[in-house]
């Protein structure tokens, strides 16, 4: 019913930035809060940085200052400016979105697929 589709990860020098985007596609009334999540290996997935449909947002202590979420309502897409990687920030990114289908008072949680994002020199 619903599809969320990651892209910008790849390879970066430590120092360097990288945007991911996560684009919402099906059958939406309306997105609540989303989120960016991560994962390393042999690591529990950990919340990155999350929005609400009105703006609000929280970071985790590791990236504040550094990663800048945002979405764009309209489009059903949330971003994560992402600059001064260092290599503990690499892991798979996903992203979560909690969606209404239609105008009843139900929410559905989804993930994306993920996308790689590797620091190294």
């Amino acid at each position: 019913q619903v599809q969320l589709v990651e892209s910008g990860g790849g390879l970066v020098q430590p120092g360097g930035s990288l945007r991911l985007s996560c684009a919402a596609s099906g059958r939406i009334f309306s997105i609540n809060a989303m989120g960016w999540y991560r994962e390393a290996p042999g690591k529990e997935r950990e919340l990155v940085a999350d929005i609400t449909s009105g703006g609000n947002t929280r970071y985790a202590d590791s990236v504040k200052g550094r990663f800048t979420i945002s979405r764009d309502n309209a489009n059903n897409t949330m971003y994560l400016q992402m600059n001064n990687l260092k290599p503990e920030d690499m892991a798979v990114y996903y992203c979560k979105a909690q969606i209404r289908h239609d105008a009843r008072p139900y929410t559905f949680q989804y993930w994306g697929q993920g996308t790689q994002v590797t620091v190294s020199s």
